[in-house]
C-alpha cells in the first residue's frame, strides 16, 4: 500500500508538470523550465547530503563542469547539442570521481572544506582562462548551434518538454536508487558509518558511487542549462550556486525524492517576488527561510513525513 501511494505521488507530480505547460503563461512557462533543470541539480545534491550524509560546499563545480564542457564544445568546436550533452554529463561524472578519490579521504567539516577549496579552484581557473571562458561575462551560444534534428532549442515547447524529460529521468533514478540495496547502504552510512563498516561494507566505495552519481546529475543539469538557454558563465561555478543547492534541499526536505523541486520552486519565486518589491530582498528571503525552518525543521516534505506521511521516500 505504501509503495502504491509513493508511486502515485511521484507519478502524479510528473503528470501535473506535464499538464501545466498547457495553462502557464509564457513568463512562468520559461521559469518552470529553468526550475526543472535546476531541480535536477538539486536531486544530484540530495543524493549526496540527503541520503549519504555528506555535506559539500563545492557542488557548483560539477554544475559548471557539465555546463562548460557542453557549452565550449558547441561554441568553439561545433559539436551537436546531443553529443555536447553527453560530453558535459560524462565530464562532470569523471570530475566528481576524481574529486571524490581525494575528498572522501576526509569526513565531516574537513570534507566540506576540501570540496569548497576544489570548487573555488575551479571558479578561479574559469576566470584565469578568460580568453576562452569569457569569465564573468560568459559566452552566449548562438541559436544556429542549438539545433536538434532541425528543431531549435529556443522553441519554448521543445525546451519545456526536454526539461521535463530530464527531470523525470533524474527523479526515477533517485527513486530507484533509494529503493535498491545500494540506496539502503547509503542511508545506513548516513545514520552510522562505523556500524556499516562493522557489517563488512566498503563504505568508501559506496560514498564514491554517491558522489559520482551526484556529479553526473549536476553535470547533466549544467549541460542542459547551457544548451537550452544559450549561456555559459562563471557565476554558475561560484559558491553561491553550491549554497543554492543546499537551500533547495533543506527547504524541500533532505532525504525526500520530491524535496529538491519543491525547494527550488519556492526559492526561485521567493527571490523573484521579493526582488520586485525591494532592493533589500535578501533580508526578506532570509527572514522567510528562518520562519520556514522554525515551522518545518526538516524541510517541508521531511516534516510532513515525520508527523503524518511516514511512507514518503
Amino acid at each position: 500500500m505504501e509503495r502504491n501511494r509513493s508511486l502515485a505521488l511521484h507519478g502524479g507530480a510528473l503528470l501535473i508538470l506535464f499538464l501545466l505547460q498547457f495553462v502557464l503563461p509564457p513568463y512562468h512557462y520559461t521559469n518552470f523550465t529553468r526550475i526543472m533543470v535546476l531541480a535536477v541539480y538539486g536531486i544530484g545534491y540530495n543524493i549526496l547530503i540527503g541520503y549519504t550524509g555528506l555535506l559539500s560546499l563545492g557542488h557548483a563545480m560539477f554544475l559548471a563542469s557539465g555546463m562548460y564542457a557542453a557549452g565550449l564544445a558547441v561554441h568553439y568546436i561545433g559539436v551537436d547539442p546531443v553529443s555536447a550533452f553527453v560530453l558535459g554529463s560524462v565530464a562532470a561524472l569523471a570530475f566528481a570521481t576524481a574529486v571524490g578519490l581525494v575528498a572522501l579521504r576526509t569526513t565531516g567539516v574537513s570534507f566540506m572544506i576540501v570540496t569548497m577549496m576544489f570548487s573555488q579552484a575551479c571558479y578561479l581557473l574559469i576566470l584565469y582562462f578568460n580568453e576562452v571562458t569569457r569569465g564573468d561575462e560568459g559566452i552566449a551560444i548562438s541559436e544556429a548551434a542549438r539545433q536538434i534534428a532541425g528543431f531549435s532549442l529556443t522553441n519554448p515547447i521543445l525546451r519545456y518538454n526536454l526539461a521535463l524529460a530530464l527531470f523525470a529521468g533524474a527523479l526515477i533514478l533517485c527513486y530507484a536508487l533509494i529503493r535498491s540495496r545500494v540506496g539502503r547502504v547509503l542511508i545506513a552510512i548516513r545514520e552510522n558509518e562505523e556500524r556499516v563498516k562493522m557489517l563488512g561494507y566498503h563504505t568508501f566505495r559506496y560514498k564514491l558511487l554517491a558522489l559520482a552519481l551526484s556529479g553526473l546529475l549536476s553535470g547533466a543539469a549544467g549541460a542542459s542549462y547551457a544548451l537550452m538557454f544559450g549561456y555559459v558563465g562563471a557565476t554558475f561555478a561560484a559558491i553561491e550556486y553550491s549554497i543554492f543547492a543546499l537551500l533547495w534541499v533543506l527547504l524541500g526536505g533532505a532525504g525526500t525524492v520530491l524535496g529538491p523541486i519543491i525547494g527550488a520552486l519556492l526559492m526561485f519565486y521567493l527571490v523573484e517576488w521579493t526582488s520586485d518589491v525591494t532592493e533589500s530582498y535578501r533580508i526578506v528571503v532570509g527572514a522567510a527561510l528562518v520562519l520556514l525552518t522554525l515551522f518545518f525543521p526538516k524541510g517541508i516534505l521531511g516534516t510532513l513525513r515525520e508527523k503524518r506521511l511516514r511512507w514518503l521516500p
